[in-house]
């Protein structure tokens, strides 16, 4: 499992107030690899960089790395290869790789430094050579208010082709470490300051506690010759032997747990009963196969009132083993009616009497919730993500109306589940699951009595705002 508490009990102990600083670079460091490659790369797969623009960024970059030109020509470079394009829009292409790329990439070590931090009241920036294209959206979802990176020239809103100089790197990330502590009346002789780079050590010089994190070669020596603790994170992009043959196992026990219940059915002949048995045990096995920790508050309220829609935040595949750990009897999911059609799920969620809903017909989706409220009339609860579909990123999406409505339909209440970081074990479009611990909050029932038509848009709204306000990485 996943346990950051060796990472974070220096922080618990340290000086709390905002008079601390705690400084962030972003590549290597908050997310792994560096964001300019995948700006490099998804600009020119998605044909937003001519030939021209290619021909810059790619002798810009060379000679930055050959070493035969500094960061200051190197901007200048990749600056250049953004002259004329609109800043609305390349505002939003950087929105999107956050969604579709570097999401996935932020480590969780990096989010529990930040959490630790946060909860002592300390004062969270990022300072990034990076721009604030990159920098904004990983910032925002790790919940850090503060951005020092360097600006790009915009005039009449399309780029100029220049920087703003002095870029944030060497002694300028140095120069914005100091303007922050001025601005925010911070002490950087008590302050944190985490990065890769021996680039970065005019502002790693200037701090009490400077922390190298995923260090390159250069820096771990100079680290180890200057006594300065380092962190090293586990990798993100590629997983191990074993962590595969744990998704593996981890899923495949779906079967013969469900093939447990044939001889309790038998038994009994209660198939509910037989099914709850394969629920609970399919629940607490996969996840222990796949090495997730799951940690609850408010466990009391997935009991206190039964039957009702228990509803989740859709994340991750990871969630079908979490809610059956989670709610483990009495109870059948909502599911999308393409899961009907694969040859190994399909059959097996129909045993469980998952109610199969047409996402892209109204009322074929109206007629499949009517199975789904006999359930719960019959003291049954359903689970169901109101999102209906995954999210890439922690960001709660639009709510569905279905859950509501069965709820209000059958008299029952709606609980809330919040899963707060299932990204961190298995994020979209990912295959292999990482060992984690998943903190889960469960909310008090929601009474749907007194619930109409009229009124139920103006629910979902404020439901919907307590996963906000819940998943919020200010929220405690």
């Amino acid at each position: 499992m996943q346990n950051h508490t060796h990472l974070t009990r220096e922080i618990d102990e340290s000086p709390a107030g905002p008079e601390v600083a705690a400084l962030f670079d972003l590549d290597r460091t908050l997310i792994e690899g560096f964001s300019a490659l995948t700006f490099m790369r998804e600009g020119i797969r998605s044909g937003l960089f001519g030939a021209a623009q290619i021909f810059d960024l790619g002798m810009a970059a060379t000679s930055f790395q050959l070493g035969t030109a500094g960061f200051s020509a190197f901007m200048s470079g990749t600056s250049r290869s953004l002259q004329g394009l609109t800043e609305v829009n390349f505002k939003a292409f950087g929105e999107k790789l956050f969604d579709e790329n570097l999401a996935a990439r932020i480590y969780p070590e990096a989010r529990a430094l930040v959490d630790a931090h946060r909860r002592r009241g300390h004062t969270l920036a990022v300072v990034s050579s990076a721009t604030s294209f990159q920098v904004e959206p990983v910032a925002r979802s790790l919940g850090i208010p503060n951005i020092m990176a360097t600006q790009l020239e915009v005039r009449d809103g399309r780029f100029t082709g220049a920087y703003i100089a002095p870029a944030c790197w060497g002694e300028g990330k140095a120069a914005a470490g100091r303007q922050l502590a001025k601005e925010h009346g911070c002490d950087l002789s008590q302050s944190w300051f985490y990065t890769d780079s021996e680039e970065d050590l005019p502002l790693l010089d200037i701090v009490g506690q400077p922390r190298p994190t995923n260090p390159n070669g250069r820096l771990q020596r100079i680290a180890a010759r200057r006594g300065w603790p380092s962190l090293s994170f586990a990798r993100r992009s590629m997983p191990t032997l074993e962590e595969a043959l744990r998704t593996a196992l981890a899923f495949a026990s779906l079967v013969p747990t469900l093939l447990l219940s044939l001889p309790a059915w038998w038994a009994t002949g209660e198939w509910q009963r037989a099914l709850n048995l394969t629920t609970s045990t399919f629940g607490d096995l996969a996840t222990a196969l796949a090495g997730i920790e799951v940690r609850v508050e408010g466990e009391e309220y997935l009991w206190s009132r039964r039957p009702a829609v228990f509803i989740f935040n859709h994340q991750s595949g990871l969630d079908v083993l979490l809610v059956a750990k989670l709610l483990r009897r009495d109870f059948v999911g909502i599911g999308k009616a393409e899961l009907q059609a694969n040859p190994l799920l399909g059959p097996i969620f129909r045993l469980a009497g998952t109610v199969f809903i047409d996402r892209y017909d109204r009322s074929r989706a109206i007629d499949a919730l009517r199975p789904a409220i006999d359930a719960l009339r019959s003291g049954l609860s359903l689970a169901i993500a109101p999102e209906g579909t995954r999210s890439a990123t922690p960001d709660v999406g639009p709510f569905k109306k279905g859950a509501f409505v069965m709820a209000m339909q059958a008299g029952v209440p709606i609980v809330p589940i919040v899963l707060r970081n299932t990204l961190d074990a298995l994020p979209r479009h990912w295959m292999v699951v990482r060992p984690a611990t998943i903190d889960v909050r469960v909310l008090p029932p929601i009474e749907t009595t007194g619930w109409t038509h009229d009124s139920l848009e103006d629910h979902i709204a404020e439901v919907r705002q307590v996963y906000i306000d819940t998943l919020s990485p200010t929220s405690p």
